[in-house]
């Protein structure tokens, strides 16, 4: 049998890329600073790298699938530029009015990628800027990181993330301080 593997699971917009709304055009794609840096670091540790993200604008008919699509062409080629690939993306494109079991904060998504992918999910992290990312990661057993932004502004939580952080770079070092970065 296969030893379980671990994963960096990630929320796009706020996370990655520069939150601008519902991103309907390819050019509002535009990485956040120091995020391929500190993705390539997590690939040169053999973690999976999982994008999770809602995509409610769909659902809600504010951006077509084809605008997606080119959205997530676009994003796929920015992150391809700095040397990074994604070992699987997962979109939500329902409202929330749907009460759909993929949309965050639910657990479902990681869940089934955890079957999968073969991930040990309580050795894997979920990392995103929105209380829905920390909840979602607790409830499928994960650790959470919290990305408050320079502002430090934190969104309510039902129970504080693992860690806390101003951006994706940060977390490099508190998951190396950890102990949880082979």
């Amino acid at each position: 049998m296969n030893a379980l593997q671990s994963a960096i699971f990630l929320d796009r917009d706020g996370t990655l890329i520069h939150d601008v709304g519902y991103l309907q055009h390819p050019e509002g794609v535009e990485l956040l600073p120091g995020v391929a840096e500190a993705l390539r670091a997590w690939r040169r540790r053999d973690r999976l790298l999982i994008v999770v993200s809602n995509q409610s604008g769909i659902g809600r008919g504010l951006i077509s699938w084809e605008s997606h699509l080119a959205v997530h062409r676009r994003f796929i080629e920015c992150f391809a530029n700095e040397g990074v690939r994604f070992d699987d993306i997962r979109y939500c494109p329902h409202a929330p009015w749907e009460q759909c079991r993929c949309r965050k904060p639910q657990a479902e998504t990681l869940l089934q990628l955890a079957q999968v992918w073969g991930i040990d999910l309580a050795a894997s992290v979920m990392i995103g800027d929105k209380a829905s990312d920390v909840l979602t990661g607790q409830r499928a057993g994960c650790r959470t990181i919290l990305l408050a932004g320079d502002a430090g502004v934190l969104p309510p939580l039902e129970t504080p993330a693992d860690w806390v952080v101003r951006g994706l770079p940060e977390c490099v070092a508190c998951l190396r301080e950890a102990g949880d970065v082979r």
